[in-house]
């Protein structure tokens, strides 16, 4: 052990982790066990978090090997009452000494702006780490984020899975430390099955290589690179590539000790299955990675990470083909059965699944959203009837036992059915573009009946679930209504239609039971909309003040993502430009001197008593510029419009130069607030730019 600082080693083993918990458990027991050194003030380099299916461990460099001494200072009572009028201490005094260890004559006084007083100072020494880290180490276990915790054999305390082992050393030194009834020492466990025996620890920074001798990579990261690159040259080898999921990648990594990656093969008429199908029930049941060729068409291949290094390989391959085997002939079996009903034959049986129970069945569903899908077909350039009918069948893969056995297939599988059923083509993508965005930064509906679909969708969603009272509280949105909202705003900004929220929503809310009072509920779904709609602008980078700049000119029953989008991207523009940051001042000026005047406003401007030139130019600026900005106001060119609004910069600053608004004449003074009245409609007509930043 080094004289200063050392190397600290902590591992905890124990029975086989959830695959889900290697990963948040690891970083979460590095970062509690450096937060406890902070606290201590025990001052330390990097942290390394740690572990594998049997361990979690951490590593921390130089870590100081005691805590430094802290000066302290201890106030006892006033000089006042420490001493009597012949100066003798008091027995306030006598026992404040007593209970600081030293005499009245070892305390000093401190003088302060309230009086004096008795002090003790002194120097507490730190103490050694090896000491604190007990109690340091059962804080960061019990501060874990373990949603099941479980208790094993007798023990009172619980945690993840039961703890078999414990090391715990500074360098080369063990720390002493009993953890769950589990005594530390220096001995780790290896490879469940290549190294079955005890691995003394020599030293901390020896732990990896140690580890790595007896069939372990402790290191996530490494051990992830390892499953990463030996999948993909195995992809390869098979004159292809691996389909490669993180989620899954993540997974394996969290189950093997020491990967081994191996290849097996299946019975190619099972690529008559959807390849979806066939890769669901790849990744999902036995965690193999499927093969793709160079044109992407599925091989009768797969690839699997082992956790043994077989001396007889072939056998373990033959393993994985024999139970990957009755699993794709589910899939096949799945794939025959469904198709002989079609879609739409399926449709009564959607009867029989509640959607909501104040809601009605996923048939009334159905019914809703093709009522509204045919209300809103023209404005997204689709055919009335076939929106419909493509509304209807959208959900009737979920009663298929396809979909039954692989739930993320939905969507996807009704694209499959459809077109099996001889629908159209734009009819079998809607199904399953449907349900897009999927996730966050996933991809909107490509076709415009798949938008379609995805908006009336969502939207009678969210009126149906706010109407019945769950709308998303704090945290907990258990229908991912924000995600549904998200998804719709998106798909109308990207898809580029022009659609009224406070309309829709009310048009959805036409079609719910008439007992939830779903109309009620217009107003909330927009402001909800309106709020998912600045986390959209917020991630994007785009200022907070642009947002509010917009919001602020339009009613709740004006707002309509595309025509926001439009205005928000415009002042974005128009901020960069010189002329904003003198405009934006202005306009600010303006509200001021408009909100504070003590008469009425006239709403047009009397050309013949300008008799100032700044008045004069600024009043033919703006006539000048009204009919064309009006115009690409109406056109939606709001970039256009404030371009040419930015033009004003000259004559506005001229005005407020030369020209006294507040006159003494009333009439020369309310022409001069008309002025400044119709300078501010123009740019409240887009945004509101005194919420711009003055300095651009």
């Amino acid at each position: 052990m080094s004289q200063t600082n050392a190397t600290l080693l902590f591992e905890l083993g124990m029975e086989e982790l959830p695959p889900g918990a290697l990963d948040q458990l690891s970083i979460a027991l590095c970062d509690e066990v450096l937060a406890g050194l902070d606290k201590a003030g025990i001052k330390h380099g990097r942290g390394h978090a740690l572990g594998s299916p049997r361990r979690l461990a951490v590593k921390v460099e130089t870590v100081n090997l005691r805590q430094p001494d802290r000066d302290f200072e201890r106030r006892g009572p006033a000089i006042a009452a420490a001493f009597d009028d012949n100066g003798a201490p008091t027995k306030a005094a006598e026992g404040f000494a007593g209970s600081c260890g030293v005499s009245v004559d070892g305390l000093e006084r401190l003088e302060t702006e309230q009086g004096a007083w008795l002090v003790h100072r002194g120097t507490e020494a730190g103490q050694p780490t090896a000491d604190l880290l007990p109690a340091m180490l059962t804080t960061a276990l019990a501060n874990l984020p373990i949603p099941k915790r479980m208790r094993w054999g007798e023990r009172k305390t619980d945690f993840v899975r039961p703890v078999h082992w414990i090391v715990l050393l500074l360098d080369d030194t063990p720390v002493p430390v009993t953890l769950f009834d589990v005594a530390s020492g220096r001995e780790s466990r290896g490879h469940r099955f290549h190294h079955p025996n005890s691995v003394g620890i020599t030293h901390a920074n020896d732990y990896e290589a140690q580890m790595r001798n007896a069939y372990v990579l402790v290191n996530r990261q490494d051990r992830r690179a390892h499953i990463l690159e030996g999948v993909r040259a195995e992809g390869e080898r098979l004159g292809g590539h691996a389909v490669m999921d993180d989620a899954l990648i993540d997974e394996v990594n969290a189950l093997v000790e020491w990967p081994v990656v191996l290849s097996g093969s299946f019975d190619e008429d099972f690529l008559r299955v959807p390849p979806e199908a066939l890769i669901s029930s790849m990744q999902g049941h036995q965690r193999y990675f499927p093969v793709r060729d160079v044109h992407g068409s599925l091989l009768p291949q797969f690839i699997t990470v082992a956790n043994i290094d077989s001396q007889n390989p072939a056998q373990v391959i033959s393993g994985n083909e024999r139970v990957i085997r009755p699993r794709l002939a589910d899939a096949a079996f799945f794939w025959d059965q469904d198709r002989t009903q079609t879609l739409a034959d399926r449709l009564p049986a959607l009867n029989q699944v509640v959607f909501q129970k104040a809601l009605g069945s996923l048939k009334d569903k159905g019914d809703r959203v093709s009522a509204l899908a045919s209300a809103y077909a023209e404005r997204f350039a689709c055919d009335p009837d076939q929106a419909a009918h493509a509304a209807q069948l959208a959900r009737a893969d979920l009663v298929t036992e396809m979909v039954g056995e692989f739930p993320d297939l939905q969507g996807v599988m009704a694209r499959y059915y459809a077109s099996e059923d001889g629908e159209p083509n734009a009819i079998a993508q809607a199904l399953d573009e449907i349900y897009q965005p999927r996730f966050a930064g996933d991809a909107i509906a490509a076709s415009a009946l798949g938008q379609l679909l995805a908006v009336v969708e969502r939207a009678d969603t969210l009126v149906g679930i706010f109407a019945i009272g769950k709308a998303p509280s704090g945290a907990k949105d258990p229908f991912a209504l924000r995600r549904a909202a998200v998804g719709l705003l998106r798909t109308l900004i990207e898809g580029e239609h022009s659609i009224n929220l406070a309309e829709l929503y009310a048009s959805a809310a036409n079609g719910q039971p008439p007992h939830v009072k779903a109309d009620e509920q217009v107003e909330a779904l927009v402001a909800f909309s309106l709020e998912r709609l600045r986390a959209i602008y917020l991630e994007a980078g785009f200022a907070a003040e642009l947002f509010e700049a917009v919001k602020s000119v339009l009613r709740f029953s004006d707002i309509a993502p595309l025509d926001f989008d439009r205005r928000i991207r415009a002042c974005r523009d128009f901020a960069s430009l010189p002329a904003a940051g003198s405009l934006a001042a202005a306009n600010k000026r303006i509200r001021n001197i408009l909100r504070k005047a003590d008469q009425p406003t006239p709403p047009t401007v009397a050309s013949e008593q300008l008799e100032n030139p700044a008045e004069r130019a600024l009043y033919q600026a703006i006539e000048a510029r009204r009919a064309p900005v009006q115009k690409r106001i109406e056109q939606g060119a709001y970039s256009e419009a404030l371009a040419q609004l930015a033009e004003l910069r000259e004559p506005v600053d001229a005005f407020f130069n030369d020209v006294m608004v507040m006159a003494d004449d009333p009439a020369i003074r309310a022409n001069r607030l008309a002025i400044l009245s119709q300078l501010q409609q123009l740019f409240l007509a887009i945004a509101d730019v005194s919420a711009l930043p003055e300095s651009t």
